[in-house]
């Protein structure tokens, strides 16, 4: 006697799944994690991280650049100063270039571009006013934001003449200090104080 495979009455045979919907199902599945994964935000601890991150560059970095006013004020005292050293030694170059004696205090002079300038000991006098003595020579303006300071200068050697910027927080100590010569053995010394730019 032989066994068949008797089926119930009441539940039809099983049939295969036809082969494009079995894989549209595991597409579909794919698909819609997919887009679960896309929609998902950040976690509290990623945003923490971040926040952290961003609070340890600021605690660096802010100190640095807090003071970028007073550094270019600084550069801005120390790079006229340079352009008055420029002027004392290129006067002092024309002066000898033009033989005039060293020894006179004063009542000698020079050309530079266009400009006279009144000489103390061939070097420029520390006169205070714009476009004329070591002002002159160096090309500084009032127009450059420089005011002359509690040291006027004068056309006598070893005058002395103090420039500030009046913006810093204390002008007396952003500033350029120019002395003439008092002898024909000196030179004109420039100086420079930038503790309160």
């Amino acid at each position: 006697m032989t066994t068949s495979r008797l089926q119930p009455l009441n539940k039809p045979p099983a049939q295969a799944l036809p082969a494009a919907s079995s894989r549209a199902l595991p597409s579909a599945c794919s698909r819609w994690s997919r887009q679960r994964r896309a929609q998902r935000g950040f976690t509290l601890v990623e945003l923490i991280t971040v926040i952290l991150i961003l609070g340890v560059l600021a605690a660096v970095a802010l100190p640095r650049f807090a003071n970028l006013q007073g550094k270019a004020r600084e550069a801005k005292v120390k790079g006229t100063a340079g352009a008055m050293n420029a002027a004392a030694s290129l006067t002092k170059a024309s002066a000898m270039a033009a033989q005039v004696s060293c020894g006179s205090a004063t009542g000698a002079s020079v050309t530079l571009e266009g400009l006279v300038v009144d000489l103390n000991h061939c070097y420029p006098q520390a006169l205070g006013s714009f476009g004329q003595g070591i002002l002159g020579a160096a090309n500084i303006r009032a127009s450059d934001d420089w005011v002359v300071g509690s040291s006027a200068g004068a056309a006598a050697a070893g005058s002395v003449l103090t420039i500030q910027l009046p913006d810093a927080a204390t002008p007396a100590n952003c500033s350029i200090t120019y002395t003439s010569p008092a002898t024909a053995a000196g030179a004109g010394n420039v100086a420079v104080t930038v503790s309160g730019c």
